[in-house]
């Protein structure tokens, strides 16, 4: 019985995680000339949002928001030259945002650039419980996992906060900051 409340214990945090990376993924960073890599659980999270403002509007639906959710996984990979992933690569990915509940949501494909992207959502009734990002372009690749119940309104709110990026494509940004929006103002 002692042996199996161990186990139990010990894959706990495996079922918060959701997503597992496929090595190949992992042996990326070993040709990628930046990585970031956030792996954050529930506690580390509710530690993390006491250092967003309480005056600020967004970081206050942030904190919220956050409050709820068990981990947010991101990592991100910068290489200098093209082609250092394969779609192989991403259809693993792919595959484990498949199963039950899961949806892919939205789409987003530049055939000029080759900048992509995909959110999907993994629901149970009409409660979100996980979404998972996935930005690919040629010369970066970037993979956001947040598990948890999320408002889908409170999506927006996410990027730029926790390590996930704030994601544009082309010029259909999909979360824009001030900076770039003054900038193609002018």
């Amino acid at each position: 019985m002692r042996t199996v409340m161990l186990g139990m214990i010990a894959i706990l945090p495996l079922a918060a995680q959701e997503m597992k990376l496929p090595p190949r993924i992992e042996k990326l960073a070993e040709k990628a000339s930046e990585v970031v890599d956030v792996n954050l659980d529930a506690s580390m999270l509710r530690l993390a949002s006491r250092f967003l403002s309480d005056k600020d509007p967004d970081e206050v639906r942030v904190k919220k928001m956050v409050n709820g959710l068990k981990g947010i996984m991101v990592k991100s990979f910068e290489f200098d030259s093209r082609g250092e992933y394969e779609q192989a690569d991403l259809d693993e990915l792919r595959a484990q945002w498949k199963g039950p509940g899961w949806s892919r949501v939205v789409g987003v494909r530049g055939k000029k650039d080759g900048e992509n992207a995909e959110v999907f959502l993994k629901t149970d009734g009409d409660q979100v419980t996980g979404m998972a990002i996935l930005v690919a372009d040629p010369k970066e690749l970037t993979i956001v996992n947040v598990v948890g119940p999320i408002d889908p309104e409170d999506v927006r709110d996410l990027p730029g906060h926790f390590g996930i990026p704030k994601v544009e494509l082309g010029k259909n940004p999909l979360h824009k900051d001030e900076k770039s929006t003054k900038e193609e103002d002018r």
